[in-house]
């Protein structure tokens, strides 16, 4: 069997099954594990299939956002434990970029270093900030009530302005070849403007978005550290993985 015809038949039966594993590919393929696992790597650099411990998964795409209201109650755990975690690492004289969504409105909760200054595109995390005291700049332009972002060419000429010493993300999905996804491109030029601004950029995300593909890519995966609640799979390899344990 010829490499490629191998490879269309491992993606064939990934999808199919959703997932498998080393051995099962070996004995339906007739292949040595060095040549799967060969494979594997192909597949996955080119966003085909997921490599995972021991096997392979299906990509999941995410087309659309679910309403922030829908995502406050998914891994609350999880984002607490991630939030706790990024919140530790805002210091005395920070100037903060704090991106919308559920995860990064959870730092808020943590935060205590009242000398940083703070910047966000979401109106809720603006007030949350201001009720907690702290000095807190919110980005102006059209209201995404979905996610309760401010997106648009206002909010990306706004926080152009500024040099961020420590920005938060969050990312409805993450992929080593991919990189950082979102489904609104609106959405994505706001995430990529403040990332360009910014001197230290941390992703925060539960596990469930790795190996996740929405439509458009707002950064490279190198270009930030990722804090989760656990390490899993082929992204443990990785040295820009933070886990929050």
């Amino acid at each position: 069997m010829l490499a490629e015809e191998r490879c269309d038949r491992i993606v064939a039966l990934v999808n199919e099954k959703k997932s498998v594993t080393v051995q099962e590919l070996m004995d339906m393929l007739g292949a040595s594990e060095s040549t799967i696992r060969r494979d594997l790597s192909l597949l996955d650099s080119r966003g085909e299939i997921v490599k995972v411990y021991g096997g392979a998964v299906a990509v999941t795409v995410k087309q659309h956002d679910d309403d922030v209201r829908e995502r406050r109650i998914l891994f609350p755990e999880e984002k607490k434990l991630i939030a706790k975690y990024a919140a530790s690492l805002v210091k005395r004289d920070d100037f903060v970029y704090i991106d919308a969504g559920t995860t990064t409105e959870y730092i808020i909760d943590f935060l205590t270093e009242t000398g940083a200054v703070y910047v966000t595109n979401a109106a809720s995390h603006a007030k949350k900030l201001s009720r907690n005291g702290f000095c807190v700049y919110l980005a102006g332009g059209r209201l995404k009530r979905s996610t309760e972002a401010v997106i648009g060419s206002t909010a990306a000429d706004f926080i152009m302005r500024y040099n961020f010493t420590i920005g938060f993300w969050g990312a409805n999905g993450i992929h080593r070849t991919i990189g950082f996804t979102t489904p609104d491109p609106e959405e994505a030029d706001i995430k990529q403007v403040s990332m360009s601004r910014c001197k230290r950029r941390f992703i925060v995300a539960d596990s469930s978005k790795f190996g996740v593909i929405s439509p458009v890519t707002f950064s490279e995966f190198k270009n930030a550290a990722v804090i989760t609640d656990k390490k899993d799979g082929i992204y443990s390899e990785c040295a820009n993985i933070i886990s929050a344990h």
